[in-house]
């Protein structure tokens, strides 16, 4: 399924990544469209996060070409990360930063100008609410906040495409919600490739599902395709996982 809304904005062409012999992904093909809300399902070891990395030029592909709003990320990543918000599982912060002092370092290294720093900050702030921890050290902050805090990093310049690897990993049930109504809000107008084990996660956010295992893409197609028969996501999703071994 592709049901193309628009120009792609995520694009995996016959994506693969070696390791000596072995193969973390093979032969990964896939289009996301403008507007689109796709979950990225698989069981640990399925490749999900290789192809995450690969997508967002932080690994080079082993063979295929991973394109951004139309740019190869093999040879025009800084392009392509303009238009890019990746936020990977367990995300880096600096502890002893502030979520103030860290958008501020961060705007200045994306070099928006001061006036757009300030009205950014302020809208990022408000959209993932910060506003109660804004001055206390991220070190010193729930997982939840941090999270919050990852997610304003990756929206502070804008970006039209979104890629998030585990966004509620180890998150409780409140702040799983928080970040689920959030993302739901952001994909209004962004396009947004998301991981998740939370296969609940999937019917409140998705419209679509890419489920890989062993390295290899065995379906694309929309949320309702998995549960038509009147049978879970989880029953689907055991069906998938061994449907190859």
């Amino acid at each position: 399924m592709n049901q193309q809304q628009g120009p792609a904005m995520i694009e995996a062409v016959g994506l693969a990544k070696y390791y000596g012999d072995f193969a973390a992904i093979e032969d990964v093909t896939f289009s996301i469209p403008q507007g689109q809300v796709v979950a990225f399902l698989g069981p640990n070891g399925a490749g999900k996060s290789t192809t995450m990395k690969v997508l967002t030029g932080y690994l080079a592909p082993s063979r295929g070409v991973a394109r951004i709003a139309g740019h190869d990320m093999a040879v025009d990543r800084l392009a392509g990360s303009a238009r890019l918000g990746y936020l990977p599982e367990n995300g880096p912060l600096y502890p002893d930063m502030t979520p103030r002092t860290l958008l501020e370092f961060f705007a200045d290294a994306r070099g928006l100008t001061a006036q757009r720093k300030r009205q950014r900050i302020e809208a990022v702030v408000e959209l993932c609410a910060l506003g109660s921890v804004i001055g206390k050290a991220i070190g010193k902050l729930s997982k939840g906040y941090r999270q919050r805090v990852g997610m304003a990093q990756v929206l502070l310049h804008e970006p039209d495409v979104l890629i998030l690897d585990e966004p509620t990993a180890g998150l409780d049930p409140n702040q799983i919600r928080e970040v689920r109504d959030t993302i739901r809000t952001l994909g209004r107008n962004k396009t947004i490739l998301l991981s998740t084990h939370i296969l609940q996660e999937v019917e409140a956010i998705a419209s679509r599902v890419l489920f890989i295992n062993e390295g290899r893409l065995v379906y694309d197609g929309p949320v309702s395709g998995l549960t038509a028969d009147g049978r879970g996501l989880d029953t689907h999703f055991q069906e998938l996982t061994t449907q190859n071994s």
